[in-house]
This record gives structure tokens, sequence and C-alpha cells, in this order.
């Protein structure tokens, strides 16, 4: 589907004028017909011959960073999707609405925080990535593609799974996020937050523990957070610099953590891969128990716990053994070993 300009001062721009993050890397931008909002997709070829349907495979992202940042990010040298092309993936990434420069930001992330409720809900999202992927199988002359989700995007890549069971072949979640019932109160979140680098930092380092060794490389950190304040024009304005971020992500997790999950994980039916480090305190162990029995349709699950990693593992030391076993799922490898 050919690019349409929004007539809006919000609008992105044109993805024929987005950087390339690899001169083999295509983009798109499509339109969601309800809402009005252009998605952008960035699109990576096999690095090897395949042919053109090949297997495809969408990556859908957390609650703080875009595709850039994440499937797409090359740690020296190196990224996820480079390690799925080399094996014969085609790889998309999908920025959902307020991640990132290039799909079209709600208008109301213009407006103070506290007048909005949180915005990019799953319900929203889960519409995004609907569309998203019916672009791609038409794109690919395919049925179904896979998806790899991460954190808040699995409650998204879950409920889609769940609704348009056959658009979805197999399902990565890493780092999933799951029902808990803790019976604490649950706070309503404003319509966007700022999170700054120190946020990000902090957060990434806050589960590995005391004694162990380091798993983010600080001087990979440096780069990864250039390019993430560059994700926000206004970002290096602000003191301390810092990204505008949508609240819906984390207001779906505060709710499934309420006991309220955006989806029902038994009407996933498709095989089902849980991958999560060993460190991870958003996937823990009784998380990842309580998701695998409820994913009571899937003709297949396993729950794959590596070592040294946290919730962010795809940017830390261990993220080449996260790859391989991801990239062992999808091709149909069952135990992913």
């Amino acid at each position: 589907m050919p690019f349409s300009p929004l007539n809006s001062p919000l609008a992105s721009p044109p993805a024929s004028i987005v950087p390339k993050l690899d001169s083999r890397e295509q983009h798109f931008r499509v339109e969601d017909p309800l809402g009005g909002q252009a998605l952008f997709l960035r699109y990576l070829l096999p690095a090897r011959a395949a042919s053109p349907e090949g297997r495809v495979v969408l990556y859908v992202h957390g609650g703080t960073f875009p595709s850039a940042l994440s499937i797409a990010h090359r740690f020296a040298g190196r990224s996820w999707r480079d390690a799925l092309g080399d094996d014969g993936f085609h790889v998309w990434g999908l920025d959902f609405p307020g991640f990132g420069c290039y799909s079209d930001p709600y208008p109301e992330l213009a407006e103070p925080a506290d007048r909005h409720a949180p915005l990019g809900r799953s319900e929203i999202a889960v519409r995004h990535l609907e569309r998203a992927v019916r672009f791609i199988v038409a794109r690919h002359g395919l049925c179904r593609i896979s998806l790899i989700a991460h954190s808040w995007g699995s409650i998204v890549a879950g409920a889609l799974a769940g609704r348009c069971p056959e658009l979805v072949d197999r399902l990565v979640l890493f780092g999933p996020i799951a029902r808990r019932a803790d019976g604490m109160p649950l706070p309503r979140l404003p319509a966007w937050r700022l999170i700054s680098l120190r946020d990000q930092w902090e957060r990434f380092v806050a589960d590995v523990p005391p004694a162990a060794a380091p798993v983010l490389d600080a001087g990979h950190f440096a780069v990864w957070g250039e390019a993430y304040l560059d994700t926000d024009s206004e970002s290096r304005g602000r003191h301390p610099p810092a990204v505008k971020t949508p609240c819906g992500p984390f207001q779906d997790i505060i709710d499934a953590w309420g006991g309220s999950l955006a989806y029902d994980p038994a009407r996933i039916r498709a095989p089902v891969a849980i991958l999560r480090g060993e460190w991870d305190s958003l996937c823990t162990d009784r998380d990842a128990d309580w998701l695998c029995r409820s994913l009571s349709s899937a003709p297949l699950r396993r729950d794959i716990k590596l070592a040294r990693g946290t919730h962010l593992m795809h940017l830390e030391s261990g993220r080449a053994e996260l790859y391989r076993r991801a990239t062992a799922f999808l091709q149909g490898y069952n135990d992913a070993t």
C-alpha cells in the first residue's frame, strides 16, 4: 500500500526519507483505516538466498523503545535481525504510535499528561498489529507469519494470536507478561511519562545480582542511549534529557499484575516458546508456569530459561544464546536446543 501523508502537523515523515540502518532495509507506512494513523514498518531481506516468501517473522517491541533499538540495533556490528536473516528469515519490525519518530504519534502527546487516559493501550495496539500483519502476509503471499514479542508486546501479540489464529504460525514470547493476582490497589497512570537515560540504565541493571559480573556493556549502552534520545526530537531540551513515552503499556502491565490480563492465553492455537532470563523479575518462574498452564490450546509450549539474563537480555552479553534459541524454535526445532 502506498504511503498517504496525513494532514496533521504531528504526522511523521514519509517512509522514503527515513534513514536506513542497513543498505538492504526497506521502509513502509501503512494506514490504520479506523484510527487514521500511519504505522511504520521496517523490513530486512535475508542475507542469503531464500524464496520470496520464505520464513517471515515480525518483531513486536515492548513498552519503552521501538524496533530500531531492539531487533535492529547492532552491538559490535550485529543485531538480532541480522542473526535471523543469516538463517534465511525475512525480518520485519513495527513501531507502535508514540515509539520512535516514524509512526504517527498520538495527538494527545502534545497535551499535558494529566488531561488524558494512558495512551497506547493494548486494545488499540492489537488493531495496529493486525493491520501490520495483514499487510505483511499480503506482500509475501502467505497465510500466516511468526511473531517475536517482547515484554508488553507479548500482551499485544497474544491478543492477536487469540483473535486471528489464521495469521500466526509460531509465537516467541520473550520476557512475557503474565497475570498475577497480588490484590494490591491499581494505580491509574496519565497519558504519557518521561523516561531518562538514567531511568533506562537503572531498569537495565536492577535485576543483576550484586555479586554477579555485569551483563550490560557500558560502552554499548552509551551508543544505544544516544540513539534512544534521537527517537524524540525534544528529548535533549529536557533536564535531564528524556523521551516522552505513552503510558498505555505500563497500565496494561499494572492491570495484568492486578489480575486482569488483556487477553486469554487459552485462545492461542499456535506453537509457543517462552524465552526468559534467569534474573527476569518481570517474568518469574511463577509467571512462566502460569502462562504455560494457561496456553491450554497451544499444540506446543516451551518454557526456556536462559542463564545470566534479565528482562532486557536482547541487549546483554547473553544475547547470542537468546537469538539461537528463538531461531531454532521458529525453524521448527521444537526442543529449541
